[in-house]
């Protein structure tokens, strides 16, 4: 059985000053961290669902996925910046410091911000403030929402791109 190790946050946020859109997730999982990039164990359908709404490949590297995002003025990071977790176990965060999001609202255009999940849904809302909308999670984890439920779920992004 996983202990509850200390984790703090490796991978730096995702954006440039044409960002308009701000995606949080809670905070990297084992295999994200170990890749060097947000959404990165191989069943997560994160870049699938972003690849389907804007009609392209899938981006599968990190250069390509950097590139993906920045193209369509999306900005990712996490609500954590540490933590205690239990693996990839959102349910199991405690001892959260969250991340600043200042450097990022204060130089882009963000007109939205949006968490992936409810731990990063209700962990923004109780350390940051209300201005946040929730998207489904697209972790293997979650595997009630089908692909296509995922895909119209995201759809909301390109209102405020």
């Amino acid at each position: 059985m996983e202990k509850l190790k200390h984790v703090v946050h490796p991978i730096n946020p995702i954006y440039n000053k044409y960002s308009k859109v701000l995606i949080l997730g809670s905070i990297p999982s084992p295999k994200s961290r170990e890749v060097g990039m947000f959404y990165g164990h191989p069943k997560n359908r994160f870049w699938k669902v972003l690849a389907i709404l804007f009609k392209e490949e899938e981006p599968t590297t990190n250069e390509e996925r950097v590139a993906f995002l920045l193209k369509h003025n999306i900005a990712v990071w996490d609500v954590v910046k540490e933590c205690d977790i239990i693996g990839a176990s959102d349910s199991s965060i405690k001892n959260v410091v969250v991340n600043d999001f200042s450097i990022i609202k204060n130089n882009t255009n963000i007109k939205a911000v949006f968490t992936t999940g409810k731990t990063a849904f209700n962990l923004y809302k109780k350390y940051v403030g209300n201005d946040v909308f929730y998207l489904p999670s697209t972790s293997p984890a979650n595997c009630a929402n089908s692909l296509q439920c995922l895909v119209e779920g995201y759809s909301v992004l390109l209102k405020y791109l």
